[in-house]
């Protein structure tokens, strides 16, 4: 019999359901939530209250682009954390009450760990043990996957993720928000004319404050001898801004394999949809002689796809939640 999966993401403002058969991603729908740009930022009551509006329709949309029936379900997959709590409440209790109509069980799946795992919703697919680099809005970690079950963090971010360096940075040059896509845009036409330091931190965890903060220094410099600085240079900030925090993120990957021996090396989360950590990652991996891999557009955003792919490993294994189950913000 087949193994027919619903996923359910919800953890910030993105509301997506999909669906999988047999380990195959069927459809993968999401709908954005774009009033947040008149803000410079994602507001969590309006989010919450948008994914109530959203929900239905975006899972009925997935079960039609599949071609399934909700009674053939097996299961209903969901994100339990980490994220904003309000936006993961809409999702899990749409989820326990989806479940418990059809009489399916659940599934929990973590946020982070789904983003590791969009590897495995096409081709072609890291071998085991490979390493991760996991790079999004809220997080940044260097992770070991030894097997879909076993994941362990080498390094994480102590302060801000790169998404959220992209983004501050760019509201910093006056960007709309989300900022990572456009100063990946006009990075594109520019040149690195301007050097910003690496932070010194051991080990393999990231730091990206001192350098938003060196670029809020630069700027302000910049703009007492010249007021259309920015408006002059502004392609040429976003492709140094943008370099240095490519090779912040690469440097400790190298530094990652070189301590494991590992040579499958994967990127994944939103940021690794930036063009640039994209063409740095495959001319590092052909430097170094490593197998890369980068998901597709699709899978690299918050998307239900991915938490298909991890809902059914779990499902293999019968790892399922229960009624008493509840949305985890700050999910370990």
């Amino acid at each position: 019999m087949s193994v027919i999966i619903l996923a359910i993401e919800s953890s910030c403002d993105d509301t997506s359901a999909a669906v999988l058969k047999d380990g195959k991603v069927l459809s993968n729908v999401t709908a954005g939530q774009k009033v947040h740009k008149d803000y410079g930022g994602v507001v969590p009551e309006v989010a919450s209250r948008a994914h109530q509006i959203n929900i239905v329709p975006t899972v009925d949309q997935a079960l039609v682009k599949a071609g399934i029936h909700k009674n053939e379900l097996s299961a209903i997959a969901f994100t339990r954390g980490p994220g904003l709590i309000g936006s993961l409440h809409v999702g899990v209790c749409f989820a326990k009450g989806m479940a418990m109509s059809l009489g399916v069980p659940m599934i929990e799946v973590h946020h982070l760990r789904a983003h590791v795992l969009a590897h495995f919703a096409e081709d072609p697919k890291p071998n085991f043990p490979f390493l991760c680099l996991t790079v999004s809005g809220g997080h940044t970690q260097i992770v070991k996957v030894s097997d879909p079950y076993t994941l362990e963090v080498l390094g994480s971010t102590i302060d801000d993720a790169a998404g959220e360096a992209f983004d501050k940075s760019g509201k910093l040059l006056g960007l709309d928000y989300p900022a990572g896509p456009l100063v990946d845009k006009l990075a594109q036409k520019g040149e690195p004319l301007y050097s910003f330091t690496e932070p010194k931190i051991e080990g393999l965890d990231f730091s990206f404050s001192g350098l938003k903060t060196s670029i809020l220094y630069f700027l302000r410099n910049q703009l007492k001898e010249n007021p259309d600085f920015v408006k002059e240079n502004m392609n040429h900030i976003c492709r140094s801004i943008q370099d240095r925090i490519v090779s912040i993120l690469l440097n400790k990957l190298e530094k990652a394999a070189k301590q494991t021996g590992i040579t499958e090396i994967a990127i994944a989360g939103g940021v690794s949809a930036n063009s640039g950590l994209r063409k740095a990652f495959q001319e590092k991996g052909e430097k170094l002689g490593w197998q890369t891999y980068i998901p597709g557009f699709q899978y690299c955003t918050d998307n239900a796809g991915m938490i298909a792919v991890a809902g059914y490993f779990k499902y293999l294994r019968s790892d399922f939640a229960g009624q008493e189950v509840v949305a985890t913000p700050r999910m370990k």
